[in-house]
This record gives structure tokens, C-alpha cells and sequence, in this order.
């Protein structure tokens, strides 16, 4: 008899710890073990977790005693071996645990934990044929307890591990876990028709009919098997499966449908169906490039040769969205995998129509909005290099972390957007970046594209680390718009404003109006006003958890927390001196759209915030409406400045340029610009020039004066130098400390600790401790700790003493208790 080998394994677990932890595989699982395989583990006291398999080896741990693997969950690896490298990279630069990576990467229905809840199947019917002696058991605990948590299946079986038995009540459609938790993947299945096999010819069909139709009590059957004959496009040479529900949907009963099926005329069947939208989609041939467009297209050819990442600095509506349907195909053509970022959700709306129109069903789309279960299954399509679909992936920055087999391009669009990078929870990274570094993983290219570019990678371009490409004419001829600054302060003095609107932008309005035009205004507030305050004493409601006033929301009538959620009923007097005077300060989306309808009545208003597009296909309906000419007026926050692309906009209106000009953050001047730039691009887009109208105080600053003239170069030239002087990226790097803890005391005392002892090293390089804006969210008191270094430092020491710095303060015993986070190249 052979010896038997002793194999461990190192597993990563979806907790905040920084190591892998290992356990030992028993013997009968040697043979099924792999590296990217899930296993059920046990951690602690008496919990158990889903965790990956990171490494396969026979060293005995020597610092604890090892446990057994329960069991393993995969038929093959759902973690590739580069998706690891990523990982490791993400987690060290980023500094981040890995288990934090892993709870990033993968859907949450990859999954199982103790505390996962399970529950009757809605179409479990009774019947317990089929079933083990222990999954009777918990079915019928189910039947008495409407739920039942792992660890209390646990407890009625007396058995430690119970996943592989929830695991096949889930396949046999028995049971089903809660959607609120951590869930395993369940196929989707739905019930079809078809004509029963021994009904062979057309002369069996019509006999048949025939002998229904001899008693008229059978009118209803006989429809319903015509009804079934003719969606199944019957013949003799065979018939396609029809959903039960678009047969009932024709008026047909299930009754009938049920009659036809226990006569042994027709079939009723479960199938297990995709859930992801199938479009007939025509596809359509690419549009030829623009002479301008064709010089760019070869631009970018010419730079992959040499370099991995181009970037495209094209103006707005310049057509670099065609380029990237050249640059698709050619990769399609040589069977690769395309990633396509995004920053918002709201922007796959209409781009994914556009590439449906040239690729059909090989664009798919993945993104926080789809269900849990959805996000699995195109994982595993992408996870099996479907030659048919998703080898085109839009998606937002979570899209970097799909497993990838062939992945040849990547196009980050609207390079320069922050919500490409994470805030909360950790990793806290930048998916424009971790994109790069995919892509040397794949051996790909990289396309960055955008009007506006960030300081950081129009620098890298300069300097020759990318390939830069410029596009500086819209298609088709078509003007950049004419860019007006309406002066709110001379406005206020003459009293010529109408609310918040100058004379001039509501005289602008009229007139497109008049032309039938359409009209975009940005705010980059939500809710209806930002501050109530009290006449008498200039009392402000406040949040009870975080240091922000609260905001008024006229629809929901309350005071609201925009960090916490906390609210409260707007007050009649004031909560310090209890005077009656109360005003609104400042002004939101919201009362913007009731605003504006008092002066245009007849016009048709509508909003584009988070409070308006939480629903999944609100950011949809609203984008098609404003599309289909339903919509004349879209108010918005930054997600109406994002690569949207409409017909007729003739005016755009910025409300308010000096609330972002005025924000204490060294990046405002490229943000404002950024904004206002891709905001103005939205108007005048085909066959007219727009119009753009800034409100400002101060209409001589020379950011607005750089948006009005177009003027980017200038721009960067001019930030690139404050940049330089004063320490900040791209000529240093960035690393912010965050400490949280509810004792302000505490707080206070551990973040200088901190502070003092790296200064002892970094020297003046250590900005704080500081308290942030918000200087309290949600019952935490905060305070910041920069630390800038110079790019010429190696960032794997500098990263290894904050490590440690942070470890030795934890380790104190007045400490424990501080919440330390860490935010690498904060945006």
C-alpha cells in the first residue's frame, strides 16, 4: 500500500486578518483539492467560513494547531492564478488585509457563513422524495421555524458541518438561502412547455384536436394545445420550448395547461434559464472614422507597439467612443476578453446600447446594481472565456476583479472621474490603476481615455511613461460650445435674480425653449436645502451622530443626515432661543426642480440624483425620457456631467461654480475644471453649437476663465507647477492615516502617539493629526494623519514602517480599541 501524502492548506478568509491561515486537508479530499477552490473552514470558537485556496503544501504549522478542512465546495477553481497576483499587489500597495480584498472581489453568494440564514423554497410543495434522512430533518425543523441560521441546523443534526447539506437542498429547489446574507449561487430555473414526444405527426395532432373538440367542455384545452402549437412553431421536425408564462400570459388558464399535461398531450418542465438579458440585437457594421478620428486610431496603434498604456485627451463629443469600438474589434477578432470601466452605473446605460449595436450579445454588463446571483453568473461565464458572450465587460471599478482568461484591451473612459476609487470599506483602491496593473498581468493594453485628464496621468504622458494621443475637433465639424459667465454678484445688487437663477440664465432658457430645445442644469448638491437656521441666534439643526447639519428633503418632508441617515421632522421653533423665524440657506437639486417650475409651469422637469436613481432601472428610464424628448428640463449632480451624449441640449446652466472652487482640498481647481468642462460638454452636441452659462461670484478666476476658453494645457501647466512646490503627486506620494474611536480623549492622545513617532522618521513629511472636515460620523470622532514622501522613496519601506508604527500603538493597551484605516493615493 502507497503512503498516504499529509497535504495543508493555506486559505484566505473573508475576514479583516492580514495572513492566510492554514489547515490541514484530510486525506479522502487530496485528490479534489486545488489552489482557487472555495472550502468550508472552521474559524474560532464555533464558526465556520467560505474560504479560497491560496496554496497547497506539506509544511506543518509550527505557531498553532492546525484544524481540518470540512469540506470543499468546487468542481473546479473559481480563482485564477493571475486574479491571486492582483490580489497580492492590491493588498500591498493599498495596504489592505487580504481577506478585504477577497470580500471586494468576489459576490457575496460565493459565500457561506455560519450566520447565513435558510428558509422553505417558495415552490417547495411537500414533497420530501429524494431526500436524505438529515435533510428531512431540516426541512421539517423548517416547516416549523420560518428560519433557521447554519449554526442552528448545526445544533438539530449534531453534526459540525452542515454546508454540503444545505448545498444539495438548495440544488433539489427544497430550500433557499435569505437574500439579506451571504448566500451560495442557486441557478435560476423556469418552467417550460412542449408538445408531448409521441404526438409525432400532423394527422396525430389533428386527430387529437378532433377529439377534443367532440365535447365542448374542452374548448379551453383545445385552445390552450393550439395556443402551445403555435408558439413552439410545432412541426413534424420538432418544436422550440415555450415559457410557461408567456402561454398563460395569452389568456390561457393553468388549469387547462394542467388538464393538457395530466392527459399526457403536453410537457411542463423545469429548465434552468440565464438571468441576464438576451437582446435580438442586430448587429450593424462599424462606422467609418473620421479623417481626425482615423489619425488618433493610428496614434494609438503606433504607441502600443512600444508603450502599455495610451492615453486619449479627445475633446467632448470628439468621437472617442468610435475609436473604441475599432480598437474592440480588433481584439474580438483575435478571440480576447475587453474590460471597459466606467466610473458611474448611469453611463452603461447608454454605451451599452451603442456597443450592442456593433457586438450584440458579446457585451455584457457587471455592476453593484445587479442582484447577487447575477453577479455569479457572469463571473463564471467570464471565468470560462464564453466564446458567445461577455467578452466585452462594462462595468464600474468592481469589474477589475472578474477572472479574466484572455483579457487583450482594457479602456478606462472618463480616466480622470474620483469614483474610480474606493472609499469605504478597505481595499480603498483606484480601479483606473489596478486596471494598469491588470493588464501587465494579461500582457494587454491599456487605453485611458478622457477631455479632461487627471494632473497625474497627463503628466505621465508628458514624461513618456504613456503614449499620448490628442483629439482636439468634435465629429462632424460640429462647435465646442460658446461658454458665458453670468455674474451673480452684480445680478444680486441690481436685484435682478429670480431665486437662484441670474436674468441671463433664465432668459437663455426661454429662448431654447422657444427653439424646442432641451436644457441640462448642474448642482452638485442633492436634497432641497443644505442649512435651516434660526434668524434670532443662527441655531442650526445638527445630526446627532456626525458634526453636519442636517438637510432639508422637501418629497420626504424631513431633516436629513447625509453620512448617517439620521432624520428628523423639520422644527416650528428653534431648538436654542424657541423663536418662530426660521430660514432656509443655500439650495439643493430639489428646490431647484420646485423652483424652476414656478417660473416655467408648462415645462416638463425632472431630477437625476441619488435620491432619484436608486431603483435599478431609474438612472435607465430617466436617460431614455430625456432621450425621447418626455423630459425639457434635467436637474443634476455630477452624474449628469459623465459622458452622457443627447441630441437636442441647447443650454446648460452651472448654478453654482464657486462652492466647488472654494472646496479646501489641493485638487478643487482640476475638479472644478474637470466638472464644469464635461458639463458644458454636454451641450450643442450633433449638427448645432450649445451654450454653456457659469453662475459665479468671482466671474474673473482663472478657472472659470480656462473652462470658457477650453483652455487644458494651460491648466495643467499651471497646476503642474503648484503641485511641484508645494509636495503634492504626481512628484510625491500620498498616504493618509485615518483614526476613529467615540472617546475624544482616547482619540486625541493615540492619533499625537501616532503622529510623534512617525515624525521621529519621516520628519516634517508628517502633516497632523488634523481633524477633517466632518470631524464626527456616525458616533466616531476622527482626525488625519498625511504622511507625503517623495517618489523617489521606496514605497514598500515607507508602507512597512507605517505598518509597524501602527501595529505598536494598537499593541498599547489604552489603544486597542482605536480604528485605524488607511487610504494609499487618496483622491
Amino acid at each position: 500500500m502507497s503512503e498516504r501524502i499529509t497535504y495543508f492548506v493555506d486559505v484566505i478568509l473573508p475576514l479583516s486578518i492580514p495572513n492566510t491561515y492554514t489547515y490541514r486537508v484530510p486525506f479522502e479530499l487530496n485528490d479534489e483539492i486545488a489552489i482557487g477552490k472555495r472550502v468550508i473552514v472552521p474559524f474560532g470558537k464555533s464558526k465556520y467560513y467560505t474560504a479560497i485556496v491560496r496554496r497547497v503544501h506539506e509544511e506543518v504549522p509550527q505557531k498553532y494547531q492546525v484544524k481540518y478542512v470540512e469540506t470543499i465546495l468546487d468542481n473546479y477553481p473559481i480563482v485564477t492564478l493571475k486574479q491571486f497576483k492582483l490580489w497580492d499587489w492590491i493588498s500591498d500597495y493599498y495596504m489592505a488585509d487580504l481577506g478585504d480584498v477577497m470580500n471586494a472581489s468576489l459576490p457575496s453568494n460565493f459565500k457561506l457563513a455560519s450566520e447565513t440564514k435558510i428558509c422553505l423554497h417558495p415552490e417547495f410543495d411537500g414533497d420530501l422524495e429524494g431526500l436524505k434522512e438529515k435533510e428531512i430533518l431540516i426541512i421539517e425543523a423548517l416547516q416549523l421555524q420560518e428560519e433557521l441560521t447554519l449554526i442552528d441546523v448545526s445544533e438539530i443534526l449534531n453534526i459540525k458541518t452542515v454546508q454540503p447539506l444545505i448545498k444539495s437542498l438548495i440544488e433539489k429547489r427544497k430550500a433557499i438561502v435569505t437574500e439579506e446574507v451571504n448566500a451560495k449561487y442557486a441557478p435560476r430555473y423556469q418552467s417550460f412547455v412542449t408538445i408531448s414526444e409521441h404526438i409525432e405527426s400532423e394527422t396525430s395532432l389533428s386527430n387529437l384536436l378532433n377529439e377534443l373538440e367532440a365535447n365542448k367542455r374542452n374548448q379551453k384545452q383545445v385552445n390552450a394545445l393550439l395556443k402551445v402549437v403555435e408558439l413552439s412553431r410545432w412541426s413534424e421536425e420538432g418544436q422550440n420550448p415555450v415559457p410557461k408564462k408567456l402561454i398563460l400570459q395569452e389568456e390561457i388558464s393553468e388549469s387547462s395547461l394542467a388538464t393538457l399535461a395530466k392527459k399526457g398531450i403536453i410537457e411542463i418542465f423545469m429548465a434552468e434559464v440565464s438571468r441576464l438579458e438576451q437582446l435580438d440585437t442586430d448587429v450593424n457594421e462599424i462606422k467609418e472614422l473620421s479623417e481626425a478620428q482615423h489619425r488618433a486610431y493610428d496614434e494609438i496603434k503606433r504607441h502600443f507597439e512600444e508603450k502599455e498604456v495610451v492615453l486619449l485627451h479627445g475633446v467632448t463629443s470628439s468621437g472617442k467612443t468610435e475609436i473604441y469600438v475599432k480598437l474592440i474589434q480588433e481584439a474580438l477578432e483575435k478571440g480576447q476578453q475587453v474590460l471597459f470601466l466606467l466610473p458611474e452605473i448611469a453611463l452603461t446605460t447608454q454605451l451599452i446600447n451603442r456597443l450592442r449595436h456593433y457586438f450584440g450579445n458579446q457585451v455584457g454588463v457587471y455592476h453593484s446594481r445587479f442582484n447577487q446571483n447575477e453577479r455569479v453568473e457572469i463571473w463564471n461565464k467570464v471565468l470560462k472565456d464564453d466564446p458567445e458572450q461577455f467578452r466585452i465587460v462594462l462595468g464600474a471599478r468592481s469589474s477589475v476583479f472578474l477572472p479574466f482568461q484572455n483579457l487583450g484591451l482594457i479602456i478606462v473612459d472618463e480616466e480622470h472621474e474620483n469614483s474610480f476609487k474606493q472609499f469605504d470599506p478597505s481595499p480603498r483602491y483606484n480601479a483606473r490603476d489596478t486596471a494598469i496593473v491588470l493588464s501587465k498581468l494579461h500582457n494587454s493594453k491599456v487605453l485611458l481615455g478622457s477631455a479632461t485628464p487627471a494632473i497625474e496621468s497627463y503628466y505621465n504622458a508628458s514624461e513618456g511613461r504613456y503614449g499620448l494621443v490628442s483629439l482636439n475637433e468634435r465629429f462632424g465639424g460640429v462647435q465646442l460650445p460658446e461658454i458665458q459667465c453670468a455674474d451673480l454678484e452684480k445680478e444680486t445688487k441690481k436685484k435682478t435674480m429670480k431665486s437662484h437663477f441670474s436674468s441671463f440664465l433664465i432668459e437663455e432658457m426661454s429662448e431654447a425653449f422657444e427653439r424646442k430645445e432641451q436644457v441640462i442644469l448642474f448642482q452638485n448638491r442633492r436634497g432641497y436645502t443644505p442649512l435651516w437656521s434660526c434668524e434670532m441666534c443662527g441655531w442650526t439643526p445638527q445630526c446627532k451622530n456626525c458634526d453636519v447639519s442636517l438637510t432639508y428633503h422637501k418629497a420626504s418632508n424631513v431633516l436629513k443626515c447625509h453620512y448617517c441617515g439620521y432624520f428628523i421632522s423639520p422644527p416650528a421653533s428653534c431648538g436654542a432661543c424657541g423663536s418662530r423665524k426660521l430660514k432656509m440657506l443655500g439650495f439643493g437639486t430639489e428646490k431647484i426642480e420646485d423652483e424652476l417650475a414656478i417660473y416655467f409651469p408648462k415645462i416638463n422637469i425632472k431630477r437625476m440624483d441619488l435620491d432619484t436613481t436608486r431603483a435599478r432601472n431609474a438612472y435607465q428610464t430617466i436617460i431614455n425620457d430625456f432621450e425621447n424628448g418626455d423630459i425639457d428640463v434635467l436637474i443634476g449632480t455630477q452624474m449628469v456631467t459623465k459622458g452622457l451624449d443627447f441630441d437636442n441640449v441647447g443650454l446648460v446652466g452651472i448654478l453654482s461654480a464657486d462652492q466647488m472652487l472654494n472646496f479646501p482640498d489641493f485638487r478643487a481647481f482640476e475638479r472644478s475644471y474637470q466638472l464644469m468642462s464635461q458639463v458644458a460638454g454636454r451641450a450643442g452636441r450633433k449638427h448645432k453649437r450649445g451654450k454653456v452659462i457659469i453662475q459665479a461670484f468671482d466671474p474673473n478666476h482663472w478657472i472659470i476663465q480656462k473652462v470658457m476658453n477650453h483652455d487644458y494645457e494651460n491648466l495643467y501647466k499651471q497646476e503642474i507647477v503648484e503641485r511641484r512646490n508645494f509636495h503634492y503627486p504626481p512628484f510625491f506620494r500620498m498616504v493618509v492615516i485615518r483614526l476613529k474611536h467615540r472617546n475624544r480623549d482616547v482619540l486625541e492622545m493615540g492619533s499625537a502617539t501616532l503622529a510623534k513617532s512617525l515624525q521621529n522618521i519621516f520628519k516634517d513629511r508628517v502633516l497632523g493629526p488634523e481633524i477633517p472636515l466632518v470631524g464626527r460620523i456616525r458616533n466616531f470622532y476622527i482626525k488625519n494623519i498625511t504622511i507625503k514622501f517623495e517618489r523617489e522613496a521606496s514605497p514598500k519601506k515607507v508602507k512597512d514602517i507605517i505598518r509597524e508604527k501602527i501595529d505598536d500603538l494598537l499593541s498599547q493597551h489604552d489603544f486597542r480599541s482605536v480604528r485605524v484605516d488607511i487610504d494609499v493615493d487618496p483622491q
